[in-house]
């Protein structure tokens, strides 16, 4: 009797229609490397993370041109402001996104957000004046919702054993945006002053000189675009008669699902999604990735401001091809930590990642669309707060404690500080393992 219950909970039924049942038919009917699928992950992700990280090279120089600023030293404060408001968008609609694709597909979500790359992102370039700076790109984070569903995305369209890969995928892609995106905005931006010969100050490049990195950018993401226009769908949408077939997750996947709404393993049912935050293992996951996420971010806009920043305000009086040097390789290091040093340390030490945040896998949902909010919230804070203690900084260069920018990478410091004391318990404590 327990072998039928077995057999029939691995038997597979297809829908007829179904772009799910579609997609898990081909996987079932596959064995090979998937690596058509693994490089569209890929270039999805690129091309919403070159929008993300190109402008810190020039977005000091995008400021002074606007002549918002009364005084140089508060620079600082709008360039904190417009390096913000992409995440603050992010931060609105990040949930809304997510409802969105479980509700009308991944595939609309990806075109939609690429989509937006293009517009929004070509419109930023074209800015003349701080406030559509400052919209755009606040459009831009709040339009483009495809990081949060191009991990379930992910999941879903390769086979189980490529999961990991495949989030790894993600992941480098943002890593390899970090290397790209500074270069592109540092050795592309004021093209007319570096590249005379090939631009002049009459052309559309000379007349808005942070255009043509946008516009690069903009041409790439056009291209994923299109070819986002030929992803297969994968969300289940089950109206149709069924389809028996062999092998199955659906049939498991339900009578799980139903055990573990049941009964966690405690014997207890598990929390619900409105006792999520009463989840402290989650909860002092999620804090932890936010305070680095604003570490990060705040880095790089600090530091970008800081290196283009006058002499005679501590700075290093560097140029935007400068800046997006300096972050490139900065970018590059991380990468191949990332890839060739970090698995070998996660084996030695244990991982203390925001992997932790794994809970029940009914919660798995909504847990990604909180920490998803919470660290777009904590890089918005990152690049504003960031801005404002520059530009204080930069007003006290003969102060007896801390003088100038001593005293804005002192905060960074703390910051990282306190990051790293949030790793240890009793703050950070593993989940409950089944």
């Amino acid at each position: 009797m327990a072998q039928e219950y077995r057999e029939a909970l691995l038997r597979k039924d297809y829908y007829n229609n179904c772009p799910g049942c579609k997609v898990d038919q081909l996987k079932e009917s596959r064995n090979g490397f998937p690596f058509w699928e693994l490089f569209l992950i890929g270039i999805v992700c690129l091309s919403t993370g070159l929008s993300v990280t190109s402008l810190f090279p020039f977005v000091y120089f995008m400021i002074r041109d606007f002549g918002i600023a009364k005084r140089e030293e508060d620079i600082g404060y709008y360039a904190g402001y417009v390096g913000s408001s992409f995440m603050l968008g992010r931060a609105l609609t990040a949930v809304l996104w997510g409802m969105f694709a479980d509700r009308y597909g991944r595939k609309p979500v990806i075109i939609i957000g690429t989509a937006v790359v293009v517009i929004f992102n070509t419109l930023f370039g074209l800015s003349v004046n701080f406030w559509m700076a400052l919209i755009t790109r606040l459009l831009l984070g709040g339009l483009n919702g495809l990081i949060g569903p191009i991990k379930a995305y992910t999941v879903e369209i390769l086979r189980e054993e490529h999961h990991a890969l495949g989030l790894s995928t993600i992941s480098t892609a943002w890593g390899i945006g970090l290397i790209i995106g500074p270069a592109v905005g540092g050795f592309l931006a004021q093209p007319a002053e570096k590249y005379p010969n090939i631009f002049s100050k009459d052309s559309v490049f000379g007349r808005f000189p942070y255009f043509l990195p946008c516009f690069c950018i903009s041409l790439f993401a056009l291209g994923v675009n299109v070819v986002a226009c030929c992803l297969p769908e994968t969300l289940h949408v089950h109206r149709d008669k069924r389809i028996s077939g062999n092998d199955s997750s659906d049939a498991m996947e339900t009578a799980s699902g139903e055990n573990e709404r049941e009964q966690d393993n405690h014997g207890r049912r598990p929390t619900s999604d409105g006792k999520l935050l009463k989840n402290w293992p989650l909860v002092s996951s999620i804090i932890v990735y936010c305070v680095f996420s604003l570490h990060d971010v705040a880095y790089n806009e600090i530091f970008s401001l800081w290196a283009v920043s006058p002499r005679e305000f501590g700075g290093l009086s560097y140029s935007s091809a400068d800046v997006g040097e300096v972050l490139s390789i900065t970018g590059f290091n991380l990468l191949i930590f990332q890839l060739l040093l970090y698995p070998y340390m996660e084996k030695i030490l244990g991982p203390i990642t925001i992997s932790r945040i794994a809970g029940d896998q009914h919660q798995r949902g909504a847990a990604n669309g909180l920490a998803m909010t919470t660290m777009s919230l904590s890089k918005a804070v990152g690049p504003a707060g960031g801005g404002a203690i520059f530009s204080w900084a930069e007003k006290r260069q003969h102060a007896a404690f801390l003088p100038g920018h001593q005293m804005v990478f002192f905060s960074l410091n703390v910051v990282s500080s306190i990051g790293v004391l949030m790793t240890f318990k009793p703050f950070l404590v593993e989940r409950l393992k089944r």
